[in-house]
């Protein structure tokens, strides 16, 4: 039976938390279902006020983490995209869910939750996120939530007490409830956080580590020529 990874998106997530999450843990091998906080329609992600403009060219089969990247970075210095990537479905701003959350049903080996304020406060506030953290929590499942989806992990009464880290910008809203480490990635039993979009890397990879061991990760990790 595959390996099973729920990621589950809402409006105003971290597009790159979001895409190389998923895209890490599809080259493992992991089966990955993301499911949308509105349903099956397309997540808008976090944005940016930009005035100087950059054309990125998009052809069939690119490399969507390259495109998403350079794109999302682009963007937080102040250049735009071209207008047309907003309508590339499979990334670049507008992510689209496989199923909506209200059609999750089995049981997954990771529940994973993308960063961004506007996303983590939309998942902090919904019942269902809560629930099925529950279940993953009472099964001893993963759950891994990296930026500012840990704020979701306090809100649904998720790992309290753990070891965990966070985007800086959270730190005080969960020192009270959690060993808050500075650390890129914690791991505490079946609990991984991380930091942001400079850590998914790490994060996605962690997330294989536990559920597929060293040696899955530096499988998949020389192709994607990542820092040792």
């Amino acid at each position: 039976m595959s390996t099973k990874a729920l990621v589950v998106l809402a409006e105003g997530a971290e597009e790159m938390e979001a895409v190389i999450t998923v895209d890490v843990l599809r080259r493992a091998g992991i089966s990955v279902t993301i499911a949308g906080l509105l349903g099956k329609e397309a997540s808008r992600c976090s944005d940016t006020q930009m005035s100087t403009k950059a054309l990125v060219v998009l052809a069939e089969g690119a490399e969507e983490m390259e495109a998403v990247i350079t794109v999302d970075v682009l963007r937080r210095a102040g250049r735009p995209d071209n207008p047309f990537l907003r309508q590339f479905t499979s990334a670049l701003h507008h992510l689209v869910p496989d199923i909506g959350l209200s059609e999750v049903t089995q049981e997954y080996d990771v529940i994973a939750l993308p960063g961004g304020l506007g996303g983590s406060n939309a998942l902090a506030a919904h019942p269902r996120v809560g629930q099925l953290l529950k279940q993953q929590q009472e099964s001893n499942k993963l759950i891994a939530a990296i930026c500012a989806a840990p704020i979701a992990l306090k809100s649904h009464g998720i790992g309290l007490g753990k070891r965990i880290t966070s985007h800086p910008s959270k730190a005080e809203e969960l020192k009270a409830d959690y060993d808050y480490s500075e650390d890129r990635v914690v791991i505490d039993g079946q609990l991984i956080t991380s930091r942001g979009p400079g850590t998914a890397f790490e994060f996605a990879l962690a997330i294989v580590e536990k559920l597929l061991g060293s040696n899955k990760v530096k499988e998949i990790s020389a192709p994607m020529v990542l820092k040792e």
